[in-house]
């Protein structure tokens, strides 16, 4: 299977080039990265042009979603696998995240964030608790009779385009705040979403250092159980 790996990025010149060459480090034999420059005023661009084979597209609408939905029409991926401007994937990550989708009845793959710039009990505690926490949560909310939606990290994620575009792409109503809980939730009608602890993505810790751990902890809490009960962002 082909995988289409974007990249949303406003204003990253200065992360975005080491993302970039983990993205294009992948062991994968079949892929292409897509960046999309969404709203930028900085070199953002020009920086993701300087990388032979990225394909570039510009999405002036700010918003995650806007941007992610712009790369999912460019892409020609059966796959597509949502990074973020300042995650640093090891080299097989395509590659396991790729064998969940052997089965079929998968519509969607997911893991943990691992804050690698993030101090040590920051990183490890918050590793540990979405391996346990997050996992069982994933299971949870999956079953059967509870139905509820699913749990997706939205810069590791990898989504069948197919299911994507059978639910008319990404919800861009949304700009940021639950839109990994919404698009998990939309995916789950379309087969299983996989939470697995084998599919890690480092990533950068300098949103919780600027707006601080316990109160961006405790809002994305909020967003996870309002967008799993249908109430969205406000």
């Amino acid at each position: 299977m082909k995988i289409s790996i974007v990249i949303p990025a406003h204003n990253e010149e200065a992360c975005l080039a080491d993302t970039i060459r983990a993205a294009q480090a992948q062991d994968y034999p079949d892929f292409e990265v897509i960046v999309v420059n969404n709203g930028s005023s900085d070199r953002t661009e020009e920086v993701a042009r300087g990388f032979p084979g990225v394909i570039v597209v510009n999405e002036p609408r700010k918003g995650i979603l806007w941007a992610r939905e712009a790369g999912r029409l460019a892409a020609a991926g059966e796959i597509v696998a949502n990074m973020d401007a300042d995650c640093l994937p090891d080299r097989d990550w395509l590659s396991t995240g790729s064998r969940f989708f052997k089965d079929p009845k998968v519509s969607a793959a997911s893991g943990p964030y691992d804050y690698f710039d993030g101090g040590f009990l920051f990183r490890n505690v918050s590793l540990y608790t979405q391996m346990t926490i997050y996992w069982l949560m994933a299971k949870v909310i999956q079953w059967k009779l509870i139905r509820a939606g699913a749990v997706i990290i939205g810069g590791n994620a990898m989504i069948r385009a197919e299911a994507l575009k059978k639910e008319g792409g990404y919800n861009t109503a949304l700009t940021f705040y639950g839109e990994d809980t919404d698009t998990a939730k939309r995916m789950s009608k379309y087969g299983r979403v996989v939470f697995s602890n084998r599919l890690v993505m480092k990533t950068s810790a300098r949103r919780f250092k600027a707006e601080g751990i316990v109160h961006l902890e405790m809002k994305y809490i909020k967003y996870f159980f309002k967008t799993i009960m249908g109430k969205g962002e406000k």
